[in-house]
């Protein structure tokens, strides 16, 4: 009987490398989700451009998912990433270049915003089927909660320090903090080695493009059980995109928390230490759970959370509940994608995982956002932040209908 046991994440070489790429890349991004509103504010003074601003970060998913997926599964993933990277330092550099030459304008800069989003969205096309390559489908769990928990603690951290950087320097300077993260984060990812990148199945015979994103849509649509974590994620997302958007206006109405109350931070700050606490939690928990009955109880636990944060008014009680949410929240999340990528073929990892994600950030986050503002503005302020809890109530009432179906059929079972 052999006693040799499988390798940490920990000694996996290419591991590591890759989890310090999305953490050196994740703390430059994260400085400049502060840095680009304030800098196109200061430029401007216009709010609607700075909405431009914050809209770019979602929209590429909507405008690029299927091509972004597709072009991942037809090329070598490693060099892709290196790529979208590389150009992504370059876009960024240009600001501050602009800057020095005087002739930095706000339509630069909501063009670098859009191209910037967009370029990420191909490196996480990338990104699906590559992490399983390095670790293996046994360790995924532990991987995307250890990348996931890492890019939280690092957003933290990154946007605490923002203002202080805006202040000793200024957004543009910022910016060039967040072009050199991007080059080394492509040095990291080209020491990533031993790899085989290129999706399996992806030989000179390859389909049309447009063939190509049909299989994958195919795929999601057949199978039952990530068809119905893909409905599940777009609705979390949407109570996401509601709770966070209107989270300033309801600390200002309901808990008493004004703009300039330090409070504030602390509740932004609640909701994603919330992640870090999903990312330790997932992997013990998939270690007694699969991933579809995990949702069954962590679903309806988020549910009662947010339903505490919305008839509240004592900001302690929204604090401490912000934080369970958020951990209940990256569970679910990190929980779905790791599904999807263990039953997905290396081949089409790519297109399904972003398509599941162009379902999910690209039109669950800005839709909830926009429905919640809506009715904050026509009801009121709770029952704006209602619409999180209400389609967290329906993504636990899919995944329970599920599985009573499947329990008087077991046919039904995928």
């Amino acid at each position: 009987m052999s006693t040799t046991q499988a390798p940490s994440l920990r000694q996996i070489t290419g591991f590591r490398n890759f989890w310090l790429s999305r953490t050196v890349s994740g703390l430059g991004s994260a400085i400049t989700t502060v840095a680009l509103p304030v800098l196109v504010f200061q430029e401007s003074g216009s709010p609607l451009l700075v909405s431009l601003v914050a809209a770019a970060g979602t929209l590429p998913y909507l405008a690029f998912g299927l091509i972004a997926g597709a072009v991942a599964d037809r090329m070598d993933r490693r060099a892709l990433m290196i790529v979208t990277d590389c150009l992504s330092a370059l876009s960024l550099a240009s600001v501050p270049a602009a800057w020095a030459l005087d002739v930095l304008t706000v339509t630069h800069v909501v063009v670098v915003a859009f191209l910037s989003s967009s370029l990420s969205l191909f490196f996480d096309a990338g990104v699906y089927g590559f992490v399983p390559d390095i670790v293996g489908k046994d360790k995924l769990a532990q991987a995307n909660s250890a990348i996931y928990g890492a890019e939280t603690v690092v957003r933290i951290a990154g946007n605490a320090v923002a203002g202080a950087l805006i202040a000793l320097t200024n957004p543009v300077g910022t910016l060039a903090l967040d072009a050199l993260s991007f080059a080394c984060s492509a040095l990291f990812i080209r020491a990533v080695t031993n790899v085989t990148s290129r999706p399996s199945g992806a030989g000179d015979k390859r389909p049309g493009f447009r063939e190509s994103v049909t299989e994958g849509l195919r795929f999601l649509a057949g199978h039952p059980t990530l068809r119905t974590l893909t409905v599940v994620g777009t609705l979390q997302s949407f109570s996401g995109g509601a709770i966070v958007g209107q989270l300033v206006v309801f600390a200002d109405r309901v808990l008493g928390i004004q703009g300039s109350d330090g409070r504030i931070g602390l509740l932004y700050m609640a909701w994603s230490a919330g992640g870090v606490g999903g990312s330790l939690l997932l992997p013990r928990l998939r270690r007694r759970f699969d991933a579809f009955p995990l949702l069954l109880g962590v679903l309806p636990i988020g549910t009662l959370l947010g339903l505490v944060v919305v008839l509240t008014t004592d900001w302690r009680i929204s604090l401490v509940a912000l934080a369970v949410w958020g951990t209940a929240y990256l569970v679910v999340l990190v929980n779905t994608m790791t599904y999807s990528q263990e039953v997905t073929p290396s081949e089409l990892q790519g297109r399904v995982n972003t398509t599941r994600r162009m379902l999910s950030s690209g039109l669950g986050v800005p839709l909830g956002a926009l429905v919640a503002s809506s009715i904050t503005v026509s009801v009121g302020i709770r029952a704006g932040m209602a619409t999180a809890v209400v389609s967290l109530a329906l993504a636990a009432i899919v995944v329970w209908m599920v599985q009573l179906r499947r329990l008087l059929s077991p046919a039904a079972k995928a």
